[in-house]
Order: C-alpha cells, then sequence, then structure tokens
C-alpha cells in the first residue's frame, strides 16, 4: 500500500448493471468512493488490475484499468482532470454527483 505523499495508483472500473464509476477497496470489493480504493505501486497495482479481471469474467465490472493518484492524507486523489470528474462528478454542475452527496 503506498503512504501519503507518494504517487500511487488505482484500479477503476464500471458496474457492468449500473455503469457507476467504482474502485478496488480493502478486500478486492468495490466500492463508489475513490477515497475507499486501495493506492499501490509498483508490482502490487499490476497484481490489483489482473485481479480485477476477473471481476470482468464474473461480469461484474467492465473496463478495469489503472487511474494514477496522489496519497494525501492516507487517501487516494486521481492526478488527471478526467479521473478526478470519474470520481466526482460534473466539474459545472458541483450540485450534482459525488461530490454534492447525491450518489453513493
Amino acid at each position: 500500500m503506498a503512504r501519503s505523499g507518494e504517487e500511487a495508483k488505482v484500479v477503476s472500473a464500471n458496474r457492468l448493471d449500473t455503469g457507476v464509476v467504482v474502485w478496488l477497496g480493502d478486500g478486492n470489493v468495490w466500492v463508489e468512493r475513490v477515497e475507499a480504493a486501495v493506492p499501490l505501486s509498483g508490482p502490487a497495482a499490476d497484481a490489483a488490475l489482473a485481479l480485477a479481471r476477473q471481476s470482468v469474467e464474473a461480469r461484474v465490472v467492465v473496463e478495469p484499468y489503472l487511474v494514477e493518484v496522489t496519497v494525501v492524507g492516507g487517501h487516494p486523489q486521481p492526478l488527471r482532470p478526467r479521473e478526478r470528474i470519474r470520481a466526482l462528478g460534473p466539474s459545472v454542475r458541483p450540485d450534482l454527483g459525488i461530490q454534492a452527496g447525491t450518489v453513493g
């Protein structure tokens, strides 16, 4: 697991049944908040992605991939704007989406 201030990666995908963005959390459980994702680095990140692909075969999620994050206060925060929008919701409507508390 990555430490605060470190750059790391988390696994993200979309739920097959609802399309909701999910993140791989503790115990290899899919969670809907990026803050609950497990930040990993090196071979551990690649191993988590391989494990996530089993969820594709089980028809739980689609298209898992690694997202670059920085760890702040023990929680991952996506580095790229696209991933921040996926994590929080629309940037032009902060009254909608996860950042407004209307999802998850």
